[in-house]
This record gives structure tokens, C-alpha cells and sequence, in this order.
């Protein structure tokens, strides 16, 4: 999995995707999603990596089947919540 972390202002950012996803943009409807290099881009990391990242996120944005299933297993984002966008899931959370 691909994952960035960014410190703002408003705490930590993690942006985490599958690399099949990478450069791709998927739609479904009025929903369009670009998984720019630009935002999503970063290092290569194992799942145990992905979900120390996303214990110590303010805000994370994922997308790919794997990684939004991953933090799904970890209790970071309820199934509920998930956008299925084309062929792809996308899933946010903020921790306040």
C-alpha cells in the first residue's frame, strides 16, 4: 500500500491507497475521484505500517480495496461509511 503522511495545521494527514489505484480516477455519477500522485503519492508500506499510520492520523483519506478493507478490520472506518466509487472504495475519517 502507498501511504503519505502531512503535518497541517489542523494535525495529521494520511493519505493511503493501493498501488493498482495510483494515477487512476474513477466515477460514478455526480462522485468523481483522482488518486493523483500529488496527494496519494508516497512510500511503499506493509499493512502493520499502514495501521500504526492510521493510529496516529487526524485525518485520513483512503482508496483501493485493500487499504479502505484494512482499515475497516482495524476499526478505523465503520463499512457503512464507505463509498463504492466505479470499481474502487473510498473511505475518510477525523478524529476530533
Amino acid at each position: 500500500m502507498i501511504v503519505s503522511e502531512r503535518q497541517t495545521d489542523q494535525g495529521l494527514l494520511v493519505t493511503a491507497c493501493d498501488p493498482d489505484v495510483l494515477g487512476e480516477t474513477f466515477e460514478d455519477g455526480d462522485v468523481s475521484i483522482t488518486v493523483s500522485d500529488e496527494f496519494y503519492g508516497g512510500e511503499s508500506r506493509d499493512e502493520d505500517a499502514v495501521v500504526e499510520a492510521l493510529s496516529r492520523a487526524t485525518v485520513a483519506n483512503l482508496v483501493g480495496r485493500d487499504v479502505v478493507e484494512l482499515a475497516i478490520e482495524a476499526g478505523y472506518v465503520d463499512e457503512a461509511n464507505v463509498l463504492e466509487v466505479d470499481t474502487t472504495l473510498h473511505a475518510q475519517f477525523l478524529r476530533l
